[in-house]
């Protein structure tokens, strides 16, 4: 079975008792191309998906691969930086926390027509509340109780976060409560059971994909606030792996859409409920990321420990 748990990530792959698979050679070249995956809410459904994705990358780099998926984000970096593993599929916040290291950089991301494909942020309640505005939420703050999902999630806890500082809100102290509901759709589905108030997530895979799943009744929430447009998630690498086998990697995702458009497409729907048609990876550079860096360094007391 190659899906193991984030428990088993940091246990298991971070203890220095246990052999390192990841190793490289001299060449900066593994045995087995090893690579860390956020699995999200299902790690089952996440490793179904991507195992056809597997087995084609197999055949590109000419090394055998190996997913390994957590549910949180900060096990797939500690994993990254014990060089436990040699990539990682990271949220835009996840990765601009990892790249501090300056031990990996982006090969690939989501893009349309050449250029990163961008998404938002979105803060939403549930509609029997009778909030209506953002103006709404700050009034009754502290009768209410909020929830963002990952630490390291960048459309459901940095831009959330960083918006509501700027309009007074100090998430650690304005709200009755703040806790985090570990994905996506926890936080969406919480909020509709009535568990909690305020729900953060993103436009692509947080409330219409729910509802379009019927797992959520229409217009059971509201989304009162949208974000900027946020840049997409990278897969990056190992800044010490073989800069040949780094090539041939990216090179595989930059044609995955066209030469497997079927498994292509499986894997783009489980995250976007009306993925764009012309939707492919696209060549990323660290440059990309300076605008969440720039909301990184402008909250403070962010409740994530890198």
């Amino acid at each position: 079975m190659r899906v193991i748990t984030a428990i088993v990530l940091i246990s298991t792959l971070l203890s220095t008792s246990c052999k390192n698979k990841a190793a490289l050679n001299e060449n900066g070249i593994p045995d087995k191309l090893v690579i860390g995956v956020f699995g999200g809410e299902n790690p089952g459904r996440t490793q179904n998906i991507i195992e056809p994705i597997r087995k084609c990358m197999e055949k590109r780099p000419g090394l055998p691969v190996e997913m390994l998926i957590t549910n949180d984000y900060t096990a797939v970096i500690e994993a990254m930086h014990a060089k436990k593993i040699h990539m990682a599929y990271l949220g835009p916040f996840s990765y601009v926390l990892a790249s501090q290291h300056k031990d990996i950089e982006p090969v690939a991301a989501l893009g349309l027509y050449g250029r990163p494909y961008m998404y938002h942020s979105n803060i939403f309640v549930r509609t029997s509340l009778g909030l209506n505005s953002m103006a709404d939420v700050k009034a009754k703050a502290k009768s209410l109780t909020l929830c963002f999902t990952d630490p390291a999630s960048t459309s459901s806890h940095l831009i959330p976060r960083a918006y509501l500082t700027t309009i007074g809100l100090n998430p650690d102290s304005a709200f009755k409560q703040t806790m985090f509901a570990g994905s996506h759709a926890a936080s969406v589905l919480t909020v509709a059971a009535g568990k909690v108030d305020i729900g953060c997530t993103t436009d692509e895979y947080g409330v219409d994909l729910l509802v379009k799943k019927g797992l959520v009744k229409k217009d059971a929430l509201k989304i009162i606030w949208i974000s900027d447009t946020v840049i997409g998630s990278p897969v990056v690498i190992r800044t010490d792996v073989n800069k040949a086998l780094v090539k041939k990697v990216q090179q595989f995702y930059l044609n995955l859409a066209k030469d497997q458009p079927l498994i292509f497409e499986k894997y783009i729907k489980v995250y976007y409920a009306q993925p764009p048609a012309d939707l492919a990876y696209i060549p990323i550079q660290d440059s990309m990321f300076n605008g969440i860096r720039k909301t990184v360094n402008g909250v403070k007391d962010l409740n994530f420990v890198n």
